[in-house]
């Protein structure tokens, strides 16, 4: 996207333009995320669970939302200045460098939703295994997605990471070893400014940050036989809609990736007559409306093949 006043763009991963200057309203919401976790985390002896455990979760959930927007090459034309702003890893077991690979990888429209392509998938090859099968089956429900996902997630990637790491992956070891630096860095803060222990940070941070995280994932994606339908968006959506910097409005991202954030509903809303015919009409009445659908019941087939057919 073109910015105001800006005479030349750069291109930024996954594609789409965005203006080589600072975007300020980013900055400052770094600032108030980090700021928060620091203060959140110094003080939270002095707040009640409750309260802790919501500004807890939405400060994590917050922070991976600008993790994403670092992805996509913002808020600053220097790449190193926003790889330092997206690194400090917050939910700990997911390093920063990976999570920029793997997010590229999926932006490539033609391999959205399908297991072995993109790496964001929830859907399941149809040669999975049975643990395989009843983890997703586990997790198949919105309810199921928030309570279980967190946990499913991270040990299917950790799982996943040693193998290439006992393979032998130079690269792998190297991003970890960076990696494991900034987690260190965390774990001090925690442990010796904020007397905060691991536990307490992980039940009160890191499980509820990741949990909201998975409420804009589980149905912004579907199976389709034609990519271009593999988008869904939730309209309506102002609190949730902020927590995930407006990429409930999926199908504006996917289409000029490298809109900022704060840009996105003035695109939506611009867009909104040929992103929903692109995408079928593939759209939810907010988050209420994904939760009366799917909190007990199932979003899709598990086996990618099977919803592709279910729509075929």
């Amino acid at each position: 996207m073109i910015g105001p006043g800006s005479s030349r763009s750069r291109q930024t991963g996954g594609g789409g333009l965005s203006p080589p200057r600072l975007e300020w309203p980013t900055l400052a919401l770094a600032a108030v995320i980090y700021g928060g976790w620091a203060a959140a985390t110094r003080f939270h002896a002095a707040l009640p669970w409750p309260v802790l455990l919501v500004i807890g979760g939405w400060l994590t959930a917050w922070h991976g939302s600008l993790q994403h927007e670092v992805i996509h090459d913002h808020p600053t034309p220097w790449p190193w200045v926003n790889t330092a702003l997206g690194m400090p890893p917050l939910i700990l077991w997911l390093p920063f460098e990976l999570y920029r690979r793997s997010h590229k990888v999926h932006h490539v429209r033609e391999h959205l939703t399908e297991p072995g392509l993109d790496p964001e998938t929830r859907y399941l090859a149809p040669a999975s295994g049975p643990l395989a099968r009843a983890a997703g089956a586990a997790q198949a429900t919105l309810l199921g997605r928030l309570v279980l996902g967190p946990l499913f997630d991270a040990a299917a990637f950790l799982a996943d990471e040693a193998l290439h790491l006992a393979g032998g992956d130079r690269e792998r070891m190297r991003i970890w070893a960076v990696h494991l630096v900034w987690v260190s860095a965390v774990v001090a803060w925690l442990q010796f400014v904020c007397h905060m222990s691991l536990t307490d940070y992980l039940l009160f941070f890191v499980y509820p940050g990741v949990s909201l995280s998975l409420i804009r994932s589980y149905a912004e994606h579907r199976a389709d036989p034609d990519p271009m339908k593999r988008t869904a968006a939730v309209e309506r959506a102002p609190v949730l809609g902020l927590l995930f910097l407006f990429n409930n409005l999926h199908p504006a991202h996917h289409h000029q990736p490298g809109a900022p954030w704060y840009a996105l509903p003035a695109l939506y809303r611009r867009e909104r007559e040929h992103l929903l015919q692109a995408t079928g009409g593939l759209v939810y009445d907010g988050y209420g409306d994904v939760f009366r659908r799917f909190l007990f019941r199932p979003h899709d087939a598990l086996i990618h093949d099977e919803a592709v057919e279910a729509r075929g």
